[in-house]
């Protein structure tokens, strides 16, 4: 069997403390499995550009163009919000997607029975909320031109920012989400603003054609404004939802609160020979090296990427037991911690809860 490479970048903040969690658990379960794998480390965000200038520098671009796949922590942080727009931690993230050819993000949000009382909303509204967010990558409002901010004749400033799609990018993306969907209970979600986008107008036509190939689909559309309300008021309708770069961006992270935490929701983005895995939150600076963070989505994010990018299928489902059953025996961090009547719960660190999930395997 051949050994599977994984470049390991582990970021800002808490990224490099949930990465070194997530990295020691797959190693266990691949073990397990009798699968052979390494990883590589390289610097990327803040910590790269304070070592070399460069917030993704050459070396590491290489390691994640020749790996296996790529396992991301988190980048940015206060330390490095002054910097140029240019050189700042966030453009690592943006310049692998492009370099990468990482066009679709995956990010299913599934609710853990356990963690039913953690999500600020009801149980009744939440369990059994099982939906995956499809999220166009390298296209929309955050690559469109023009943009930037320039100086008026009369002193004030103007920024602009341009909402473009082509119909090749809106096709590709809808295709990940239709045979994602056909996978899962073959109901799709289209979300665009087409009463008052021209984008999204395009989006939807195309999406309507789309659907002529993939007749055992349901195609649904809804404005964003109505999916980010429904997804509050019936968020078990959903399956699988596909949007444009800005509207996934924004519907994912209000996905995230129905599971309770930022801390449980992992993604993929694919598109390229190498995917990229990581967690949705940010570097959370405020707790970054007091062993306070929640390895979870992480460590969920490698499973997906030892299912995804390896098809090893028994690691997969072996990191995703092991996690039901840490949450079922009552380990929980900060984030997730929510005191249950005549529930005993056990709040533990990051590394504490990264060793549980490997003793549970």
């Amino acid at each position: 069997m051949s050994e599977k490479l994984v470049a390991v970048l582990p970021g800002d903040g808490i990224g490099q403390e949930v990465t070194e969690e997530a990295v020691a658990v797959l190693e266990v379960a691949a073990k397990k499995a009798g699968k052979a794998i390494r990883f590589e480390r390289a610097p990327v965000g803040g910590a790269a550009y304070d070592l070399t200038g460069s917030p993704l520098p050459p070396e590491t671009l290489a390691l994640a163009r020749r790996a296996d796949a790529v396992l991301l922590g988190a980048v940015g942080g206060p330390k490095w919000e002054p910097l140029d727009f240019s050189v700042r931690p966030e453009r690592a993230i943006l310049g692998l997607r492009k370099e990468l050819g990482l066009y679709a993000n995956l990010r299913p949000a599934k609710v853990f029975p356990a963690l039913a009382d953690a999500s600020t909303l009801k149980r009744e509204v939440i369990d059994g909320v099982d939906m995956i967010v499809v999220r166009e990558l390298v296209g929309g409002i955050y690559f469109g031109q023009p943009r930037g901010i320039e100086q008026m004749p009369d002193g004030t400033e103007r920024g602009v920012n341009t909402e473009v799609y082509t119909t090749p990018e809106i096709e590709r993306i809808l295709k990940v989400g239709f045979d994602l969907a056909r996978s899962r209970r073959k109901r799709l979600c289209s979300v665009d603003k087409a009463n008052v986008l021209e984008s999204s107008e395009l989006w939807r036509n195309t999406a309507i054609r789309m659907s002529r190939d993939y007749p055992d689909v349901q195609l649904t559309h809804m404005y964003v404004d109505n999916a980010a309300m429904q997804l509050i008021r019936n968020p078990k309708e959903f399956d699988v939802l596909v949007t444009s770069n800005i509207f996934g961006d924004i519907l994912s992270d209000e996905a995230s609160m129905l599971t309770g935490s930022l801390g449980m929701l992992p993604s993929a983005s694919l598109g390229g020979r190498v995917a990229l895995y990581e967690p949705i939150h940010g570097t959370a600076p405020d707790i970054a090296g007091q062993d306070k963070a929640n390895p979870l989505a992480t460590i969920l994010s490698a499973a997906m990427l030892a299912r995804l990018s390896f098809g090893w299928e028994d690691v997969a489902s072996s990191i995703e037991g092991a996690v039901q059953r840490v949450l079922d025996e009552g380990y929980r961090t900060a984030d997730i911690y929510r005191p249950v009547p005549g529930v005993t719960l056990k709040q533990v660190g990051c590394k504490a809860m990264g060793r549980a999930v490997r003793e549970a395997i």
